[in-house]
């Protein structure tokens, strides 16, 4: 629990307020406003609340000037580098790392809820062929809810269980499914024998007419990035499944909730973003030019793919993502693909300029995943989809942590009003 032993005062008019503030385990004070309003008949104006701690929360920290990201205390580099996906979705749901028992048992929950309902298939082919996948995992996910009736009480524990275990495990299935029906080819049934990142692989690549096997490297490759995905604190989708939570909404509506957010260019599509970059370069001889642009304030472009803007150092989940890239390029090889080959100069590049050092403009995991799953086979528009599917366990653990939670109610931001003021309606013939 924060401490609350500090006061801040508040003066305004005639009135002066002291306000309760908290103090954190790590990161900066907060002053309690939640009396504001009723002692001082006044709101806060905070556009998207980038100065307002919405929750408490004992699941993720960042610290933006550290370059630092922590899961339950735990850094992410060493999480990416010394664990595994589906730990560290135990450590995140339950708060501390398995014992060896303990992660058995989970990831056979995990693993025997992998296939949807059959009926679900017929859900799919009520798309359009040319349907974004994203615009499927939406549709689908939300149409759990009229699946899975077993699970959809909020107000128990056990259901709470069962739908989270569910989403974790259907999620690569649906998302394999939403690939697999936008380019014409016959669903993949999943595999109880391999591991959850070789698993989605195989759905996404493997045709029933041959035998499919999932190189190592890219298995790991794809269980990194999941991993680095997994939870980011309070962003805009993991809000907005927050607040759909706070209504006492289902779990598969309020995680199609936070799919819907994802989708938005400004969020989840920044890898996409980086890759169609990479490909307007074109040629590695271009590179100059776009620098060049990139340096002129007078110009559009923008490099996709440097800086965070919540990271102001450097992302600490593009140290281990560059060396899943590195390894990934190196098994698949670089030669006979420009786009691969711009990035890999553009890297160099910018990470040795002067003014990208200066104004701490690092590669980031966007720009790095991006590679990856260009590299890997994936087309542009499965980027957010699999960004979905490695977030659905934070959305889920932020749910669940929410829902027990004795301070929360049901969201509903003020607002600044500048409107029209009182005025009363004027018959038609009179205006």
């Amino acid at each position: 629990m924060a401490d609350t032993t500090k006061t801040a005062k508040l003066s305004f008019g005639d009135k002066t307020l002291e306000l309760p503030m908290m103090s954190p385990t790590a990161g900066p004070d907060v002053i309690d406003i939640r009396k504001l309003y009723a002692q001082g008949d006044v709101f806060t104006y905070d556009p998207g609340f980038t100065s307002t701690a919405s929750c408490e929360s004992t699941i993720t920290f960042i610290d933006g000037d550290k370059g630092e990201l922590l899961h339950r205390g735990y850094p992410i580099d060493q999480l990416a580098e010394k664990s595994h996906f589906l730990e560290v979705c135990y450590l995140l749901l339950y708060g501390e790392l398995p014992t060896a028992a303990q992660l058995e048992d989970f990831e056979s929950r995990v693993t025997n809820h992998t296939m949807i309902h059959e009926q679900m298939h017929n859900f799919f082919r009520g798309f359009r062929r040319d349907a974004h996948p994203m615009a499927t995992m939406v549709g689908v996910v939300g149409a759990m809810s009229a699946f899975y009736h077993d699970s959809t009480d909020i107000a128990d524990p056990w259901q709470r269980e069962v739908a989270s275990i569910r989403l974790i495990a259907k999620m690569p299935t649906i998302a394999a499914m939403a690939y697999k029906y936008s380019i014409g080819q016959p669903f993949v049934y999943p595999r109880n024998d391999l591991d959850y990142a070789s698993n989605f692989l195989r759905m996404c690549f493997s045709v029933p007419a041959e035998e499919y096997h999932v190189d190592p490297v890219l298995s790991r490759a794809m269980d990194r990035i999941f991993t680095l995905h997994a939870d980011h604190e309070q962003n805009a989708s993991t809000s907005t499944v927050r607040l759909a939570s706070s209504s006492g909404a289902n779990p598969f509506a309020c995680i199609a909730a936070g799919i819907a957010c994802l989708w938005g260019p400004a969020h989840g599509g920044a890898n996409q973003a980086c890759l169609e970059m990479l490909r307007e370069i074109g040629t590695v001889d271009r590179i100059p030019e776009y620098i060049a642009r990139a340096k002129d304030k007078d110009d559009p472009f923008r490099l996709m793919g440097f800086g965070h803007r919540v990271y102001k150092n450097f992302d600490p989940r593009a140290k281990v993502m560059k060396k899943s890239a590195d390894e990934v390029l190196d098994l698949l090889g670089i030669e006979n693909n420009p786009t691969l080959q711009v990035a890999k100069e553009l890297e160099k590049v910018a990470t040795e300029d002067e003014y990208f050092i200066e104004k701490k403009l690092y590669p980031n995991v966007d720009f790095y995943s991006g590679i990856i799953l260009d590299a890997m086979g994936f087309p542009t528009s499965m980027f957010t989809p699999i960004f979905a599917l490695s977030r659905t366990v934070g959305w889920i653990s932020q749910w669940k942590e929410m829902l027990t939670d004795p301070t929360q109610r049901i969201g509903r931001p003020r607002q600044l009003y500048t409107g029209a003021p009182y005025r009363d309606y004027v018959e038609v013939e009179d205006r």
